[in-house]
């Protein structure tokens, strides 16, 4: 009882933050300057990871980039180079926790403390659960999700002292809903937005409001890792535009980033209507994609 009657007396406080709330919206953020911070990026070698690399360069960061694959990061490096930006490569298999501790350890020594994190790397099976092998299964949540924790255990405690920093988490609209065939890679994105969501709260009760998070939760983009993707949603997303709304959200500080923004709306829609509405909704939409079902229905 006496929590409903404190809650009730949040009501007019509700009202005040809602209608501030719509004003803010309709004023423009001022972008914070990020120019001589070091920015580390893993996957950095092509896709989002790649753009983002290139973003922070022309805005005269410092690039640490990070991928498995040494041809894709010297490439990032040289265009950030041709940018005005100091780029460090390093190849790291983020599905390795010591080999993402190590190198974290030669970053911060001929380097310098990273003070914003892009935490992008990724992997994705498109299968049933049983074609999904048991080595991609550990790969996808070493990659998506457990890699998080290892950066970011390396860097924050720089962050936490200075109380200025920013940890960005790459998940994606699959981390708030479940699309068949992706089962092993909707587990770990739903992992890595409940670390995000965790992160931010663990750092506000640690009084640490300097450092920021931000997680981005986009639809299908076309990097080639899903093959033939479409959805009644709109179009299959293009790199750029996915890059240009983490770009503004990270210099906003930005908590979630939903591109399309409508998936928002529908992450909402999912959690008041009925089942057997939302089953007809999910049809509508229609997601769609290539994909290995090893699952026989028997007779047929």
């Amino acid at each position: 009882m006496k929590f409903h009657l404190s809650t009730l007396l949040l009501l007019p406080l509700l009202l005040v933050f809602s209608l501030e709330s719509l004003i803010k919206f309709f004023i423009p953020k001022k972008k914070k300057s990020v120019t001589g911070e070091i920015v580390l990026v893993t996957g950095a070698g092509h896709g989002i990871g790649r753009l983002t690399a290139f973003e922070f360069a022309k805005r005269k960061s410092k690039l640490v980039l990070w991928d498995i694959n040494k041809h894709g990061i010297e490439e990032t490096a040289t265009e950030c180079r041709k940018l005005g930006a100091q780029a460090h490569t390093f190849v790291v298999d983020c599905s390795n926790r010591e080999g993402i501790y190590s190198s974290a350890k030669k970053v911060k020594t001929e380097i310098g403390d990273v003070s914003i994190l892009v935490n992008n790397a990724g992997v994705v099976y498109t299968s049933d659960l049983f074609a999904t092998q048991d080595p991609q299964i550990e790969k996808t949540f070493e990659v998506n999700v457990l890699a998080h924790f290892w950066t970011t255990k390396a860097f924050l405690p720089a962050m936490m002292r200075n109380n200025h920093g920013h940890v960005v988490t790459v998940a994606s609209a699959a981390g708030h809903t479940g699309v068949p065939f992706l089962l092993a890679y909707c587990s770990s994105k739903f992992a890595a937005v409940g670390f995000h969501r965790a992160l931010t709260e663990e750092l506000a009760a640690l009084k640490r409001t300097g450092v920021k998070t931000t997680c981005l939760c986009p639809n299908f983009i076309n990097t080639g890792f899903i093959k033939n993707p479409s959805t009644n949603l709109g179009p299959t997303l293009e790199p750029e535009e996915v890059v240009n709304k983490l770009m503004n959200g990270i210099l906003t500080d930005q908590k979630m980033i939903f591109v399309p923004s409508t998936i928002s709306f529908l992450t909402v829609l999912e959690r008041i209507l009925p089942e057997r509405f939302l089953a007809l909704l999910k049809q509508r939409i229609n997601v769609k994609f290539d994909a290995v079902v090893d699952y026989k229905v028997k007779g047929h």
